[in-house]
């Protein structure tokens, strides 16, 4: 069955369609375009889609949308933008989907992937998600465009910079069940407090369809602000976490011999005993959001549970590579495409209960967090003592001020945190770090954690040492 026809598109954008057509898939970058897409050219302040057109249907475009005539198949709106937010309109209406909504600070995208694979397994392939990272006034919309009428599920992430950007992306939404992952420090560049930080993740209950769930963090010294916000949007409230008032509450969780845990948990008064594959305590409290929000979505638990033992790490979010280097392999940890004050101690934390030789960490900045970037990043050295690091390699002039906290606290010798030595380096960019790293040595059984913001670009770091040692 096609995604779109001519007349769907027409009709759900209120523009004119050149003729009859069908439409496989929805795309706003030409270089990414499939055979039987619609091409959607998007004017913006940097670039016009319009500049592109022959090379969409040169990838195999079936037809465009386009505020400008082409004498190629297309739909002719006014604007091409708004036409796109019609067409999501539609397709939300269209679908008879439970659509679940997910923004945090920290393992927004994780956790929208483990309750898509919980949701599509139980549905057998009827769930849909936006991928990568589309979680923008650009990239909601457009996966919600490519959501097919027979799903019975939509899971969808929202991100934001500033505040008022999760209230017009749940409005697109208008999710079932509405999850806040956690809230930390990240955008406080922008917003200037966590408690303002609170407030505008919690935008998304504003959206929530009527008797919609709210799904927050029990153990949040923010969850009374979350939960007034929840309770003024008319919403269910499902709290998970290990605090007694939690709805989806950890009763145990024991580490497992592949780095993830064996958790017990109690689920709305049902006791659930499932595996988690992903390692590290955060992926605990992550996989009780995912049940909170898999139960609110009226999914299948046992599903759920079979779904968080399978989960692989994402590419830059966890995912971990067996690298070849002198005297056997090491294990590298790709963190490299976000970075918070909050996901760095996690991260870190969970290095340091990696079994390794030697634990080596690649931090690159934080960004986005203005006037307290300084202190964010200087307060990294107790959780570097903490994870038993031996060696650290800092990407960016951010980590700077982490360079001058190891300096002061390696001259206070055994009286300072680094009871164990620690040595470090500090990089300009990537190819510097990949230089120092080199300088290094790294040897089999090294840990090696790479993390930081993604524009500090360790992608590139982790790309040069996984495809050397393949």
């Amino acid at each position: 069955m096609a995604l779109w026809t001519a007349e769907e598109i027409a009709a759900a954008t209120g523009g004119t369609a050149s003729g009859p057509f069908q439409c496989a898939g929805v795309e706003i970058d030409s270089r990414d375009v499939r055979s039987g897409d619609l091409f959607v050219a998007l004017k913006g302040e940097a670039t016009d889609g319009h500049r592109f057109i022959d090379k969409a249907f040169a990838a195999g475009a079936a037809a465009a949308l386009v505020s400008e005539p082409i004498d190629r198949p297309h739909v002719l709106v006014a604007d091409t933008g708004d036409a796109l937010a019609k067409l999501a309109a539609a397709a939300r209406a269209r679908a008879d989907a439970v659509r679940v909504g997910v923004t945090g600070s920290v393992g927004k995208t994780g956790v929208k992937e483990a309750i898509f694979a919980a949701l599509d397994r139980a549905s057998r392939g009827a769930a849909h998600r936006s991928v990568r990272s589309y979680n923008n006034h650009v990239g909601v919309p457009l996966s919600l465009a490519r959501m097919p009428a027979r799903s019975r599920y939509g899971v969808f992430e929202m991100g934001m910079n500033h505040a008022g950007e999760i209230a017009a992306l749940t409005r697109h939404v208008r999710p079932h069940v509405a999850v806040v992952t956690t809230i930390a420090p990240a955008h406080i560049e922008n917003l200037g407090s966590e408690e303002a930080i609170a407030d505008a993740k919690a935008e998304i209950f504003a959206g929530l369809a009527e008797g919609g769930t709210a799904v927050i963090p029990a153990d949040s010294v923010h969850y009374d602000r979350l939960l007034v916000h929840a309770r003024q949007a008319g919403a269910k409230v499902i709290a998970f976490g290990r605090a007694a008032h939690a709805d989806a509450r950890l009763m145990d969780a024991i580490p497992s011999a592949n780095g993830g845990a064996l958790v017990t948990a109690d689920i709305a008064g049902t006791r659930l005993c499932y595996s988690v594959a992903e390692p590290g305590d955060h992926w605990i409290m992550n996989s009780l959001a995912v049940m909170a929000a898999v139960h609110a979505a009226g999914g299948d638990l046992a599903a759920a549970g079979l779904a968080l033992a399978e989960m692989g790490g994402l590419k830059g979010r966890g995912a971990r590579h067996r690298v070849a280097v002198p005297g056997g392999h090491a294990l590298l940890i790709d963190e490299s495409y976000n970075a918070n004050p909050a996901s760095m101690r996690a991260t870190l934390r969970q290095l340091g209960q990696t079994p390794a030789t030697r634990r080596v960490a690649v931090l690159g900045s934080m960004k986005e967090l203005g006037d307290f970037a300084a202190g964010f990043h200087g307060q990294l050295v107790e959780p570097l003592a903490e994870a038993r690091v031996d060696h650290a390699v800092l990407v960016g002039d951010e980590m700077r001020s982490l360079a001058v906290e190891l300096r002061r606290e390696l001259g206070k010798g055994a009286a300072g945190l680094l009871a164990a030595p620690l040595t470090f380096a500090h990089c300009d960019g990537p190819g510097e770090a990949i230089a120092a790293l080199e300088e290094f040595g790294l040897a089999g059984g090294d840990a090696i954690l790479v993390k930081g913001s993604n524009s500090v670009g360790l992608g590139r770091l982790v790309a040069h040492f996984v495809d050397r040692g393949r």
